[in-house]
């Protein structure tokens, strides 16, 4: 409660400037994306003969929902028993797949989610309505990311493991949205850039084992 608060958000001139930022670097990936885009169909063309992209129904600002935009991963009709997320080594994800979701060239075609202003360069990750329903029902806090636009990325993703906690995620995302600037916008995008040369982590935060965002907000309650 106490940072969800304390969220102010940007000032007009911030969140102008952020709209500019975001639709100067979409426009940047929309060149990577088009070759990436040429790769994957030659490789789905050989392996797989499914079709190239897929779109998903995702939540953004104030819970609105839009179709997100990603390079198909996964096998076709892969979710024909109900949704459920992407786990390591999943024998759903395809060959091409593979490669894609470890260089996170997967979420390329997301820039142009961007570009129609339903997502940010940088923000909460855009989660499924029925994958959200599910976390609020023993995290009802949830729902408090959705106070800002869903990101491409963000500070749960960087700093975040593929297994964390739905738990120690909100708190990164509450983190940020409490306390976002423009300042550690770029300095999420940048450390976005390191993270692409660097082996995925998927270490999980051990039972009882305390974090350091949990004694960041610890420290921010006592200072309250």
């Amino acid at each position: 409660p106490l940072l969800v608060t304390r969220v102010r958000g940007l000032k007009w001139e911030e969140a102008f400037i952020k709209r500019v930022i975001d639709i100067i670097i979409s426009l940047i990936l929309c060149i990577p994306t088009v070759i990436v885009t040429l790769i994957v169909a030659i490789a789905d063309m050989i392996w797989d003969r499914g079709p190239i992209f897929y779109t998903q129904e995702r939540l953004t600002q104030n819970g609105k929902t839009f179709r997100i935009l990603k390079f198909r991963s996964m096998k076709v009709d892969s979710e024909t028993d109900g949704a459920r997320l992407a786990a390591k080594d999943d024998d759903r994800i395809t060959k091409i797949g593979k490669v894609l979701r470890a260089t996170h060239l997967d979420e390329l075609p997301q820039v142009f989610n961007i570009l129609m202003g339903q997502m940010s360069v940088v923000g909460p990750r855009p989660e499924r309505p029925e994958i959200a329903a599910q976390y609020e029902e023993e995290i009802p806090e949830f729902r408090f990311r959705l106070k800002v636009k869903a990101g491409l990325t963000g500070y749960a993703q960087v700093y975040g493991k593929y297994n964390t906690t739905p738990y120690d995620k909100l708190l990164m995302d509450l983190m940020y949205i409490s306390n976002a600037n423009l300042l550690d916008d770029l300095m999420i995008m940048f450390a976005t850039v390191k993270i692409l040369f660097m082996a995925e982590s998927t270490e999980g935060v051990a039972e009882g084992q305390t974090t350091a965002m949990e004694e960041t907000v610890k420290e921010d309650e006592e200072e309250k």
